[in-house]
């Protein structure tokens, strides 16, 4: 089990690993495995992974109980999240996916608020150095993958906040207004 995580108590309830045919049974239980999902990926900051690295992890496998939601429920659960915006496939077979536990809006609204408290606002900055530099190592976005940081940039420059540039050899940074 993941050290540091508090499993609700429906982990624990061998019933939450069978999709209950009653509707509403169904739309409480499809509420709390998103929840659950959603909670131990931000927990563990996971965001890109395969259906199959999926039910193996302890997210859908409790091995305490020896009870696996199957394959075809956990792709009803991710494409619960998919509706809600959380979730979007990289396939088109819907084999691997990006969570996002938080929307790019989300993110971006989180990485232009510390630009704008730290006055960093009208500088460049590599994506290397917004997740992974110095400066940002107490924000919540320190070490978020490129996937969403990009989406989350993309957001902004929507707003006209930021601009996605070349860098030339290096790849890809942001200016921030």
């Amino acid at each position: 089990m993941a050290m540091g995580f508090e499993w609700p108590w429906q982990y624990r309830f061998p019933p939450f690993f069978t999709l209950q045919p009653n509707v509403d049974t169904r739309q409480k239980q499809l509420a709390a495995w998103c929840s659950l999902v959603l909670s131990f990926c931000r927990l563990h900051k996971q965001s890109c992974m395969t259906v199959m690295e999926a039910q193996e992890s302890p997210l859908f496998n409790n091995v305490k109980l020896q009870r696996k939601l199957p394959v075809e429920s956990i792709q009803i659960v991710l494409e619960e999240l998919r509706k809600k915006g959380n979730l979007e496939w990289l396939d088109k077979s819907k084999s691997s996916f990006l969570i996002m536990w938080r929307r790019p809006e989300e993110w971006g609204k989180l990485i232009y608020q510390w630009v704008s408290k730290s006055g960093q606002n009208n500088s460049v900055f590599t994506l290397y150095e917004l997740t992974n530099g110095e400066d940002t190592e107490d924000e919540e976005f320190h070490g978020l993958d490129e996937a969403t940081l990009l989406r989350a940039l993309q957001a902004l420059q929507q707003e006209h906040k930021a601009e996605i540039i070349t860098t030339g050899s290096d790849g890809r940074g942001v200016k921030f207004f």
